[in-house]
């Protein structure tokens, strides 16, 4: 280790030359620096290349001046990379700072803190040294700041070089990091000729030592980038005056998170202990408007400062004095009384000063270095522009409180184009506090968001989430037919950039339509004019919105975008602010069950499956069902403008949202539904009397529920929205008169015609109620198992000619209309989708799946049956399609309350059958082959085999275990061989083995101990499972088959089968002669403009009351209340705290009364000493005044010693000498 007094540039002198020339570099004693040859060019040439774009150029062509600008490769426990660069002390601060962006390739920096002193030989407190690491770096990495030091091993900026590192190997960001540049005096470097010796092509080698405190100090490894100024003899301190013009550069730059040219650099000084030669760098920085940070307790320079500003008053003895107790060895400075006025007026500019004190504060370095920067900008302007910087950091670390309290205060004036980029700013990074903040302050979402601002949100996801794995396939997709239909790409083709695809709306419409299909049908679609032709790409390319064109459903796009990335908060928000609540909330609910299906990250998925939109959809549709009923009725049914013309209901289908069925207010408009235009509270008894005896219809035994709607004119309801009894009957009325009403009016028809009316008008209404057409498949289905079982059993006639008869013809046309529905049902809906597509949709449906097979089994059967050969199995397949077509039957007992959900424990019963098989079988298999190869070895049929081996072992489950074949002691003696051929042809039994029957009895206790003990106790555990969660949904269940068989039946004809023939008949005639009117118009309505709306505003009136619920709910929290609790003793501890600015007033005034009354008795002695008489005496001084000042002031010449001897008393008082005390005052002297 070297000494202080030994420069380890001695021995080395004589050896250093130019790398290009060869030249010796002399060693200049006068300016402690190597003296550059005649063929290196200058270093600021040198950058000014650089910043001309020439720098590639001049690595390749000349050569850079020799240990002037290079690469450092640290050596030691830490091996790490930097760069630095020997400037000048006069180098243009442009040109470094060029130096950093452009060649070196640094991002302009969102924010700049600048190190001020801690070089001092002082132990470090161990707080300050956890405030860097934990606050300083942590506040700097969440923004990509710049940290500039003195870049030397010791003091702080060591320990901050270490949190730095330390920081960058935890980050998991490539993009935003901390930098740490050094900016160092040249010859405080040691070992600075390991620098000098740089080669071109290679970087220098350079091994940090940890020096004691001395005029010279390694470089820290953990820094990344050097400024080394050669400081000119004459002008000392020039690397202070260097890092001030280079932090006032930098300040006047822009830049900004969407681009550069958004706001200015904020730039920030720290200041930590200060040895008071630094007092000249802060008064320069605050004269450039630059803010400072002062730590509290550091010691120092700072210590100083806080002291006087705490006081409140900083006259030039005080200053003095604590100058002279905080550094004894100034007594003997010539420089003191320069430091001192330096102080005052540093604490003039209070405006640029901010006290941090980390052992009394609880708030973090982030949220004082924000309110430090925003302190400052206030008191220069009230623009909102000027604010940006700061309220770009208060986004980038999350601290909407501040952003609330000291930017969004009322004093500044917000435009939206001024908060459009930290709008994205804050929708990019997950920011939804300040979302709402913004909002809140002026941002219109209808006029920010447009389809190309919606692109970029989408080309800003995540590489590694979900929506982007899901994008990129369908990115390649499309590729794929754009590279199949033509080589160049077609227009508006966006290439890649960095190999990273740029998504467009397409293809997130693609990924919308797997999660919502028909709910998000023409979404980010033009309307075109015709309809395009189907399966062409390019057509659907050029659909696209302008990206210049404002979105549609704004709150909608971005609803989805938020859930599709799974930020639950921010969806909230945009599902909250958005109209058409309960629809949106099903979607999200929909999109998240689909996409935790398919996410792999288990926390992911957990996530996904925890959200409450489904509750949400539930809460705020009973909010509305207790507010009006009706109106509650014509939301499930009415088309949504935002989801493409898709109803509640459908969407709730979509998501399988039981829970939502199951509510009171879904359930009774199903039941309206189920009863058509009859009461609900009809005796079944009575409709079935009614269905076998039909003039019962028009009598009273069946009340129709609105016979008093029907006689109004639907046509004329919609013209008038002016009471709700009119709102009513647009809501619920039918319309579904077959005759219409005349121009003239009920008062100008015949009687018989009214007759005729009431007539039809019943017999519609009975037959076409989904009930009836219920109960009339229900019986027919009866029915057609009777004849069925009379064919089966009775009337199953030879092949032709001699068959079949009349009833199994009859038969035969009964299937034939059973296909014919199916046919309809899956093809002939009225759902505008491809025949694929509905054929998918119909084949989803396990019963329909069930009505596939059993006429599949019939058509084979029939097939078979009428030829000789083929008959009797024709005979079988039809026996076993008997009996699915009598398993149908379950599907009946859907409605029933009871025997519901019992069909769903028996399918889920018979998945746990199917895992229950799979262990017996294990064990049937092991028991059997093995006792079948102990018993029987000699048997070589393989049909008494698998007897054997699988079938009885199988009945030994259940009981039937036939010792005398198993156990030799009772095994009856019979004749038996062991021949094969007569075992084959079948003369005598095969003998059994009795070696080993010991083993074959063993085996045989033990599988019946396992199967019959364990596994079927299992298989009841799993069934008593299964019906316990089955039932403690029993309701709910129940309800969502219930909604599933009323929408079957409500679109069924009214006839049955095989009547339902006249349906189609007459259908098809519609078809030809007109478009027929769909039944869904009961669970689909198209409501007129203005009810719609008026609905809509109800909807969202009603969620806002929802959420005021939920609002007051989370206040009224023990949690909430701790909290509030809590915010109030903080709020008093403020209020304590503002007492220190009272005591610091309190000790100004102090003072100045203080002086005025020494003044005050300095002239009463004066005048006690002059010739001057008056003509009464002087006044008395008050009872109630007890202050010396005021006795002083009073007195009579002989106090004089007494007032003297506290006059000397309070100048003895340590910090507070009086004003005046010293002073003189010539007029009065004379």
């Amino acid at each position: 280790m070297p000494e202080k007094q030994d420069t380890p540039l001695r021995p080395l002198q004589p050896q250093t030359r130019c790398l290009q020339c060869g030249d010796i570099l002399e060693w200049s004693e006068e300016h402690s620096v190597l003296l550059g040859c005649s063929c290196c060019s200058t270093v600021d040439e040198a950058i000014a290349k650089v910043a001309r774009g020439l720098g590639n150029k001049m690595k390749k062509e000349t050569h850079w001046a020799a240990g002037r600008v290079g690469d450092i490769d640290f050596i030691g426990p830490t091996k790490t990379k930097g760069k630095f660069v020997r400037v000048c002390s006069s180098t243009d601060p442009v040109l470094i700072y060029k130096m950093l962006t452009e060649e070196w390739g640094l991002s302009p920096p969102h924010l700049v803190v600048a190190l001020v002193g801690g070089d001092e030989l002082a132990q470090m407190k161990p707080w300050l040294r956890d405030t860097l690491r934990k606050g300083l770096v942590k506040a700097a990495q969440s923004t990509g700041a710049w940290i500039l030091t003195n870049g030397l091993r010791f003091g702080i900026t060591k320990h901050l070089g270490q949190a730095v590192r330390d920081h960058s190997l935890a980050s998991t960001s490539s993009k935003v990091r901390v930098v740490a540049i050094g900016i160092a005096p040249w010859n405080m470097i040691h070992n600075r000729e390991a620098l000098l010796t740089a080669k071109v092509d290679e970087p220098a080698v350079y091994k940090p030592q940890d020096l004691p405190h001395g005029s010279v100090y390694s470089l820290d490894s953990n820094h990344s980038h050097f400024v080394l100024v050669e400081e000119d003899p004459n002008r000392p301190g020039a690397t202070s005056e260097m890092r001030v013009k280079l932090l006032k550069h930098i300040s006047l730059q822009r830049t900004g998170y969407g681009g550069t040219g958004s706001f200015e650099i904020p730039v920030l000084c720290l200041l930590v202990h200060g040895e008071p030669r630094i007092l000249k760098r802060m008064f320069k920085g605050i004269g450039n408007s630059t803010p400072w940070l002062i730590l509290a307790g550091s010691g120092g320079v700072a210590d100083i400062l806080v002291t006087l500003m705490n006081r409140g008053c900083w006259d030039a003895d005080s200053v003095h004095e604590l100058l002279l107790d905080t550094f004894p060895n100034a007594h003997h400075s010539t420089d003191i009384s320069n430091w001192v006025k330096l102080i005052q007026k540093i604490l003039d500019h209070g405006h640029l000063l901010t006290v941090h004190d980390p052992e009394q504060e609880s708030s973090e370095l982030d949220t004082v270095i924000l309110k430090a920067l925003v302190k400052a900008c206030k008191s220069q302007s009230q623009e909102a522009q000027d604010f940006l910087d700061e309220l770009k950091l208060a986004v980038a670390w999350n601290r909407v409180d501040i952003a609330k309290s000291d930017i969004f205060n009322g004093d500044v004036e917000w435009k939206a184009c001024d908060l459009e980029e930290v709008m994205m700013d804050a929708l990019i990074n997950d920011k939804p506090d300040f979302v709402r903040l913004f909002v809140d302050n002026g941002v219109n979402l209808g006029e920010f968001l447009t389809y190309g601002r919606l692109q970029e949100l989408y080309w800003s996801v995540s590489e590694k989430s979900l929506l982007h794995n899901l994008l990129l396939k369908k990115y390649e997709e499309k590729q794929l037919l754009l590279g199949a239909a033509r080589t160049p790409g077609p227009p508006g083709h966006h290439p890649t950039e960095q190999g990273k695809p740029r998504f467009t709306l397409f293809e997130v419409a693609k990924v919308l339509k797997d999660f919502l299909h028909d709910s998000c049908k023409g979404f980010y679609q033009k309307m075109p004019a015709e309809k395009p032709a189907k399966g062409r790409l390019f057509h659907s390319q050029k659909n696209l919105p302008e990206l210049e064109e404002r979105c549609e459903h704004p709150w909608r796009d971005l609803f989805l975008w938020a859930v599709l990335q799974n930020r639950q908060q921010m969806a909230n928000y945009f599902w909250a602010m958005g109209p058409e609540a309960v629809a949106a909330a099903l979607a999200g609910c929909k999109i998240l069950k689909e996409m935790a299906r398919l996410e792999s990250e288990a926390e992911s998925a957990r996530s996904m499956k925890e959200a409450k939109y489904e509750q949400f959809a539930l809460d705020v549709f009973g909010e509305c069902y207790s507010n009006s009923e009706d109106r509650a009725y014509a939301l499930l049914v009415r088309r949504t403008h935002c989801w493409s013309k898709s109803t509640v209901l459908n969407l709730a289908t979509e998501a399988d949202a039981k829970s939502f069925f199951a509510h009171d207010g879904v359930q009774a408009l199903l039941t309206k539904l189920w009863w058509g235009a009859m009461t609900t509270d009809t005796v079944i008894s009575k409709l079935v009397v009614s269905f076998f005896f039909p003039p019962l219809i028009w009598t009273n035994l069946i009340k129709f529920s609105d016979e008093e709607l029907d006689n109004r004119d639907g046509n004329k309801e919609f013209a008038e929205l002016d009471s709700l009894d009119t709102e009513k009957a647009l809501l619920l009325t039918d319309n579904d008169d077959p005759l219409g009403a005349s121009p003239g009016g009920q008062t100008s028809q015949s009687c018989a015609t009214v007759w005729w009316r009431f007539l039809l008008r019943r017999w519609r209404r009975f037959w076409s109620a989904p009930v009836t057409v219920f109960l009339g498949n229900v019986i027919m289905y009866f029915a057609f198992l009777c004849l069925f079982t009379y064919v089966l059993l009775l009337d199953f006639r030879p092949p032709p000619p001699l068959g079949p008869g009349a009833p199994e013809i009859m038969l035969y046309f009964w299937v034939f209309t059973l296909v014919l529905e199916e046919l309809r049902q899956s093809f002939f809906t009225d759902e505008e989708m491809s025949i694929l597509k509905k054929f998918k949709l119909y084949v989803e449906d396990n019963w329909n799946k069930c009505d596939m097979v059993a006429i599949s089994l019939f058509v084979v059967g029939v097939s078979c049956r009428m030829s000789k050969g083929t008959y009797e199995a024709g005979r079988t397949v039809l026996a076993i399609d008997f009996m699915v077509f009598t398993l149908r039957l379950i599907h009946i007992f859907a409605i029933h309350k009871q025997l519901g959900p019992k069909i769903i424990i028996v399918e889920r019963m018979i998945k746990d059958v199917f895992f229950f098989l799979f262990f017996l079988s294990v064990w049937l298999i092991a028991y059997g082959v093995a006792t079948q190869a102990l018993l029987h070895p000699n048997d070589p049929r393989i049909d008494w085999v698998f007897r054997r081996a699988l079938y009885r072992p199988y009945l030994h489950i259940f009981g039937q275990i036939p010792l005398e074949e198993i156990d030799a002691a009772r095994m009856p003696k019979n004749n038996c061989t062991n021949d094969s051929d007569e075992i084959i042809m079948g003369l005598r039994p095969p003998c059994p083995n009795v070696y080993a029957n010991w083993l074959v009895i063993l085996l045989l206790v033990i599988f019946l101990l396992v199967t019959n003990v364990l596994l079927l106790n299992l298989l009841i555990a799993m069934f008593s499972y299964t019906f316990q969660v089955v039932q403690g949904n029993t309701d709910i269940f129940w309800k969502f088959q219930r909604y599933n068989l009323i929408v079957e039946y409500h679109s069924r004809p009214a006839l049955a089968p095989p009547f339902i023939i006249i349906n189609h008949i007459f259908q098809l005639f519609l078809c030809m002669v007109k478009r027929p009117e769909s039944k869904q118009e009961h669970l689909e309505r198209e409501l007129p403009e203005g009810l719609d709306q008026r609905l809509i505003t109800w909807e969202t009136v009603q969620k806002e009351n929802y959420l005021a619920k939920l609002e007051r709910q989370h206040w009224e929290s023990s949690e909430e209340r701790l909290k509030s609790t809590s915010s109030k003793v903080q709020s008093l501890l403020k209020i304590v705290g503002g007492f220190k600015d009272q005591e610091k007033r309190l000790v100004s005034v102090e003072a100045q009364v203080r002086y005025c009354g020494e003044v005050l008795s300095w002239m009463a002695e004066c005048f006690s000493q002059s010739t001057l008489k008056c003509g009464k005496d002087a006044p008395k001084a008050p009872t109630s005044l007890t202050g010396s000042n005021a006795d002083s002031t009073a007195d009579t010449p002989q106090s004089r010693p007494e007032q003297e001897a506290r006059h000397e008393e309070e100048d003895s008082k340590p910090g507070h000498p009086g004003y005046g005390a010293s002073k003189k005052f010539p007029y009065i002297d004379e």
